[in-house]
């Protein structure tokens, strides 16, 4: 703390010749205390303070909207470069706690940055003055404010997990395709404008293609990005990098991570997904949980694309594989998997006199033959065999279609029974601990109300619990979606059946018909005594036909 005497030594030079800046804070919590904590307020009553002490007002600062934690508030900091500069000997505020919540960091500025740039420091409501000697009050006043911070953010995140497990959308923008029921904030309703570009996204990405190459597309389609839609309807102001550096023709540029976003988001199923972020008190967002810890509740809202076409887009998000240098992406990428580990397999060019290119598995290139086998296949005979393979199939569908509809159903059947028993066992011991865990809440709050545990346990308690149900919810909705597919696949045969007649006289493969036709295509690899490569290829088919990608967007 500053000392008398330098304060002594201050006032001779400054005497009569404060030069005061008034800082004023307002945060969203801040708004449930009523009129006497707005901005005009505060600043009112400080400027008619100085008035009565006669001192020049230099400056006002102010920063509506920003919690006390954060310290690198605007006009805080434009105030503390004016300090710097020797504009200001002078601090006043309504309280402690609008100069901050933090108590390292406002103790800092109390104890040592305005001391050492000569300023005097005033929280009027609090009674602290650093021209006097009895400020001990301070630091507590400041860990006060910091815990007062502490548990309106507990009781904010209790707010908002609440709401996410009731499947509540609390965002402040709606997802691209969607907008805000009007009646309802927390409800979401199919935006007509847009909903026709997110449809057209997933139907690329249905078709094979990667986010490049929805780029590109986007961008030759003069289709605007999600913040010139957001900016356009008043929702935001902000504008991306390609805006700022082409205000013509940025807004049509797309970043790759927002089309991966949207193409990962299950929000466009009927789904709200919630409570993506890892949050730490005093320091805010750290990272991004992984999807399987975020809280989803489905069923919410109207879908733009349907769960089973949802899921095969993640599938082919996780396995793209590129081609060689040039980015071109591969016919088969996110098609092929390894038999054994299950890793995708990856294209590349042969160093031989006349180059080849193969598919080897993406493990043993990383790895090596320690932890699995190379997989090799040649990537003209794999499109032979599949083209083949798709043209027998579409023949045999035609001399009769019956009996290859009856084949399907029998083969799906056979390779779903074990699948479904599993799911179902799995499924069941989800539901009844899910059962045990209600019953513990229930009993939670009888000890509680009876005070047979104390609050914080009661709350710690509580939070585990509803950290179980949660995940334990987002399991069993999980699963039953699994059983739901793996039940309605094998009655889609009739219309595999139908799809693919068309595809007799095949002479060529295009991603197009390989990703509607094709699910997923398995290369085993067995290596017998003598050390002869077997290598067998398992081609499983879509039995759904995915939808046509549409080539044009109304806009």
């Amino acid at each position: 703390m500053m000392n008398t005497m330098m304060y002594d030594a201050m006032g001779a030079a400054f005497a009569g010749t404060y030069r005061a800046a008034i800082y004023c804070r307002l945060s969203k919590d801040d708004d449930l205390q009523g009129e006497s904590a707005s901005i005009a307020n505060q600043r009112d009553m400080l400027e008619s303070y100085c008035k009565q002490q006669g001192w020049e007002v230099a400056a006002i600062y102010q920063d509506d909207g920003y919690t006390g934690l954060n310290m690198e508030r605007p006009d805080l900091q434009r105030m503390l470069k004016a300090i710097e500069r020797r504009q200001i000997n002078l601090v006043i505020t309504k309280d402690l706690s609008r100069l901050g919540r933090n108590y390292l960091q406002t103790g800092h500025l109390i104890e040592d940055f305005f001391p050492r740039n000569g300023v005097r420091y005033i929280a009027m409501n609090d009674g602290i003055d650093t021209m006097r000697e009895n400020n001990d009050i301070a630091p507590f006043k400041n860990i006060l404010n910091e815990m007062y911070s502490k548990d309106i953010s507990k009781k904010v995140h209790s707010s908002y997990l609440l709401k996410a497990q009731k499947g509540e959308f609390t965002g402040c923008v709606a997802p691209f395709g969607y907008r805000k029921d009007p009646d309802n904030k927390n409800h979401l309703l199919v935006d007509e404008e847009t909903a026709p570009i997110v449809r057209q996204l997933f139907a690329w990405a249905l078709a094979g293609h990667g986010p490049n190459f929805i780029q590109r597309r986007l961008e030759e389609g003069r289709v605007p990005c999600p913040t010139w839609w957001n900016r356009e309807r008043k929702l935001r102001n902000t504008r991306t990098k390609w805006e700022k550096k082409d205000p013509i023709n940025g807004k049509y540029v797309w970043d790759f991570s927002v089309i991966k976003d949207l193409l990962m988001n299950p929000v466009y199923t009927g789904a709200i997904a919630s409570q993506k972020k890892v949050y730490k008190f005093k320091i805010g967002t750290i990272g991004d949980k992984q999807p399987q810890d975020w809280i989803v509740v489905e069923n919410q809202h109207e879908a733009l694309i349907d769960r089973m076409s949802f899921e095969i887009v993640q599938e082919k998000l996780k396995s793209r594989q590129r081609q060689g240098q040039n980015g071109e992406i591969s016919l088969f990428a996110g098609l092929l998997k390894c038999g054994e580990c299950g890793k995708a397999l990856t294209i590349r060019a042969t160093n031989a006199k006349h180059p080849q290119k193969i598919y080897s598995c993406k493990t043993y290139n990383a790895y090596g033959k320690n932890h699995c086998t190379q997989h090799r296949i040649e990537y003209d005979t794999l499109y032979q065999l599949v083209l083949e393979q798709i043209r027998a199939c579409a023949q045999a569908a035609l001399r009769d279609e019956e009996a290859v509809k009856n084949k399907l159903s029998n083969n799906c059947k056979a390779e779903q029974k074990a699948q479904q028993k599993s799911l179902e066992r799995s499924l069941s011991k989800a539901e009844e601990r899910l059962s045990v865990l209600d019953k513990m809440v229930s009993r939670l709050y009888e000890d509680l109300t009876m005070g047979r545990i104390s609050e914080d346990n009661f709350n710690q308690m509580l939070a585990k619990t509803q950290k179980e149900q949660a995940g334990l919810k987002q399991q069993i909705a999980r699963q039953r979606r699994e059983l739901a597919g793996e039940m309605q696949e094998a009655s889609d045969a009739r219309q595999w059946t139908e799809a693919i007649k068309a595809c007799a006289n095949l002479t060529e493969l295009d991603a197009i018909t390989l990703n509607r036709l094709v699910k997923e295509i398995i290369v085993h690899e067995r290596i017998d005594e003598e050390g002869t490569r077997h290598i067998s290829v398992e081609i499983h088919f879509n039995l759904k036909p995915l939808p046509e990608a549409t080539e044009a967007i109304a806009v």
